[in-house]
This record gives structure tokens, C-alpha cells and sequence, in this order.
């Protein structure tokens, strides 16, 4: 009797590689497939429009503070960024986050001081943009009073 019993323990113990090396099979095949290559996009035209930034030191800003492996400034061929008069186009191999564009704009724009007057929102599954706080609702308050 304890022959049989050993029997099925040998059965269930090679069922459990079996699945394993499906897995891993699978995951294998994720890793060989072609780079992602992720496109995000900034629109500053309405503070570049108005004359208070300039495009170009925000490239620059961004060329220099995005990290690629732990180091800031090294872009390579993992990050290029590209400026076509008031949008800036960032295009990366995956992993990059659209959230660290978003902090890195609300860095520079503490940096220039526009914090108070501008914000960085999602128009889009890809874009940003540079919008103005609206002050227009605080003014209607004041002169009803």
C-alpha cells in the first residue's frame, strides 16, 4: 500500500514543473517582442503665446533633468525630445511615465516662478498642457459683495 501512495505524490509533484515551465515559456515570449516606443506630448502654447516662457528652456530643462537609469542628463537612445514651436514631444522606450512629465513641468514652472498662474493637465491619454488657473471666478465673488 505505501508503493501506491507514492505513486500519485510522484504524479502530482510532475504535473507542478509542468506549469512552470508553461510560464515561463510565456513570459519569455513577452520579453523578445519589439520595444515599446511611448510618444507624450506638452502643449505650452497658451504661456508661450503670451510671451511669459519660452520653449526652448523648457527642452532644455527637460533634456537635462530626465533620468534614464538613474542618471540625469544621459538620455541615449532610450529618451529623445523634440520641440515643434510651443509643443514639446518627449518618445521613449517603455518603462517611462507620463506622471514624471507632469513632475518635471511643475518643476520647471516653480523653477521660472509661474507656478502661481499656470497648471499641468491631461488633455489626453498622451498630452499635457500648460492652462491658466482661472481667476475669473474669485472676481465675480469680490464685486457682488
Amino acid at each position: 500500500m505505501p508503493a501506491a501512495v507514492a505513486k500519485p505524490q510522484k504524479a502530482a509533484a510532475a504535473s507542478k514543473p509542468k506549469k512552470v515551465v508553461k510560464k515561463a515559456g510565456k513570459a519569455g515570449k513577452k520579453g523578445r517582442g519589439k520595444k515599446v516606443v511611448l510618444k507624450y506630448t506638452i502643449d505650452c502654447s497658451p504661456p508661450v503665446d503670451d510671451g511669459i516662457m519660452d520653449p526652448g528652456s523648457f527642452e532644455k530643462f527637460l533634456h537635462d533633468r530626465i533620468k534614464v537609469n538613474g542618471k540625469a542628463g544621459v538620455l541615449g537612445d532610450a529618451v529623445s525630445i523634440s520641440r515643434d514651436k510651443t509643443k514639446i514631444t518627449v518618445s521613449a522606450t517603455a518603462p517611462f511615465s507620463k506622471r514624471y512629465l507632469k513632475y518635471l513641468s511643475k518643476k520647471y514652472l516653480k523653477k521660472q516662478q509661474l507656478r502661481d498662474w499656470l497648471r499641468v493637465v491631461a488633455t489626453d491619454k498622451n498630452t499635457y498642457e500648460l492652462k491658466y488657473f482661472n481667476i475669473n471666478e474669485g472676481g465675480d465673488e469680490e464685486d457682488a459683495e
